[in-house]
Formats: structure tokens, C-alpha cells, sequence
């Protein structure tokens, strides 16, 4: 099958997204994070400047492939992380959740937060991560779990938008994704 890519450069490192058709006509570029260390740090030092004035206690991501994202925010800025889990286990305890949509599955996201990390988040301000903003749903699943727990949200970063363009103006990124109709 032949498949079509998108050159980036983000952060300095050149990348080739492949595209996926997610409905009938519709591709996006897909950016997957997960093993690439170079773009991972790279990103994670630019990030990290661009959030260098935020006052923050902790970041917050949603699983998974924007955990490694977090991870090296967090050790760059040296600044805890909580990853909010995508399916509940018993030893979660009394967690909380919240249900989003994905555009990547098409089907309903649980987001759940485990009992050790909600003390963390009540009462403190938290800076919400995640690899590329597109719809916004996992987005709105976070907000909507750390107003559960009781967190200040003062910002959002993402390593990528896409899509509307000015939806994702208050977003702190390194880059804009188009979508390909």
C-alpha cells in the first residue's frame, strides 16, 4: 500500500508524519511520540522555555502517547507529573473520571484519575500536556477531571495543533498540523 507523509520540522528535527484516513475524506498527520527520543527532548527543551515564566505545581497528561512528553517536561523543568489512565483498575481506589470523545478511535474515552494523585491535584495550579491538540476532546476530559479534583488549570501545551488554527490560540505549541481533505 503506498502510504503519503507530511514533512515537519519541529523543535529543530525533521520528521515525516504518515497520514491516515480518519473518515471519508478526511486525513490528518499522525505524530507518534513514543520512542523517539530525539523529538521527545528536543520538544521538551523548547516547551520548557516557552513555559519558563508559568507558575505551575504539576503537569498533567492524559495516557499514552503523550506520556513521554510529560516525563522529559517534568524532568526539564523539575516539576512533578500525573498521567491521567485511560481505563480504571482496582488499585486506582476511589479515583475520578470523566468521558471524551476521540477522533483518533472514533469511540468514547475514559479518563480516569487514581486516588494517590488526586491530593496532588487539590488546590494546586497544573499545566496540561498532551502530544497534538486536534479536537480538543481529550483536552476537555482533562479540564473537566481537574475541576473535579479541585486544580487550578493556568496552561495548556501541546507539541502540536491542528485543525482550526484559532481554536488553539491560548495553547503554548511548537507547531500546526493541517488537515487534509
Amino acid at each position: 500500500m503506498h502510504r503519503e507523509f507530511y514533512d515537519i520540522e519541529i523543535a529543530g528535527v525533521k520528521r515525516q508524519l504518515p497520514l491516515f484516513e480518519i473518515k471519508p475524506g478526511l486525513r490528518i498527520a499522525i505524530l507518534n511520540i513514543l520512542g523517539d527520543v530525539e523529538l521527545v527532548q528536543a520538544c521538551a527543551r523548547e516547551l520548557g522555555a516557552k513555559l519558563n515564566g508559568t507558575q505551575f505545581d504539576v503537569f498533567v497528561t492524559a495516557e499514552a502517547k503523550s506520556i513521554p512528553l510529560a516525563y522529559a517536561l517534568a524532568a526539564e523543568m523539575n516539576k512533578p507529573y500525573v498521567v491521567l489512565r485511560k481505563t480504571y483498575k482496582p488499585y486506582m481506589g476511589a479515583a475520578l473520571t470523566a468521558e471524551t470523545l476521540s477522533i483518533t478511535t472514533g469511540q468514547p474515552q475514559l479518563l480516569v484519575l487514581d486516588e494517590k494523585d488526586h491530593d496532588l491535584m487539590k488546590g494546586k495550579k497544573v499545566l496540561l500536556v498532551d502530544d497534538v491538540i486536534s479536537t480538543g476532546s481529550t483536552l476537555q476530559g482533562m479540564r473537566m477531571l481537574m475541576e473535579k479534583a479541585g486544580a487550578q488549570i493556568v496552561g495548556e501545551a501541546a507539541i502540536l495543533t491542528e485543525g482550526d488554527r484559532a481554536q488553539w490560540m491560548n495553547i503554548v505549541a511548537l507547531g500546526h498540523l493541517p488537515l487534509f481533505e
